[in-house]
């Protein structure tokens, strides 16, 4: 019996090594990483962002001279189930078009913030430092914040209709960019990068 649990104890570690193995390679996968580009200072004024449901990324833009540059990358969480918001509670995150872009009108320190997600964890942390409160006409309660006891869902599709970054980007992302009254442009399930997009990633250089 003995040797029975011991075998057990030792199956049990060896798959919790295995899970938090694959755990870290997902996380440190190229392209699930932050990347920041190289740039000329721009004024905060002059940026904006752009977040793809497609790409499950998080895109600051500065334009310069007429000249949009790539600032930064981000790997987001958007919601559980896809499409446009239509009610509260649908579980969608809500888009928008450039012509007509959300915008950034508060920025909350959410450190003490706490969230029951209905999953048996109870009220728990969840927002990060920082939750950037979003203008979508029709729909409360929309941001872009931390993922404090959620991580791993960081990038991906499991949201309540927020968008998440992992605990050190919101902090950056409001250290270095975000502002009140700074444009917030979320594309619809389908829309590829534009071609301003393309121009501007070809040239953008990662900063080393």
């Amino acid at each position: 019996m003995r040797k029975v649990l011991l075998l057990a104890i030792f199956v049990v570690a060896a798959i919790v090594a295995h899970a938090q193995i694959v755990d870290a390679e997902h996380a440190t996968k190229p392209s699930d990483q932050t990347v920041f580009y190289q740039t000329p200072e721009i004024d905060k004024k002059n940026t904006f962002i752009v977040i793809s449901k497609t790409e499950l990324r998080l895109y600051v833009y500065g334009v310069i001279n007429n000249d949009t540059l790539l600032m930064a990358k981000f790997p987001a969480c958007l919601s559980k189930n896809k499409g446009q918001k239509q009610r509260r509670g649908d579980m969608k995150t809500p888009e928008c078009t450039p012509a007509k872009p959300f915008y950034i009108d508060a920025i909350k320190d959410a450190s003490a913030w706490y969230h029951d997600f209905k999953d048996g964890r109870g009220s728990i942390k969840a927002y990060g430092a920082w939750f950037l409160r979003l203008v979508t006409p029709g729909h409360k309660g929309i941001g872009i914040h931390g993922s404090t006891n959620n991580e791993s869902s960081v990038p991906g599709r499991a949201s309540e209709g927020c968008i998440r970054l992992r605990d050190p980007d919101i902090i950056l992302l409001k250290e270095r960019y975000a502002y009140i009254n700074m444009p917030v442009i979320i594309k619809n399930e389908t829309q590829g990068p534009w071609d301003w997009e393309l121009k501007a990633h070809a040239r953008a250089v990662p900063v080393k």
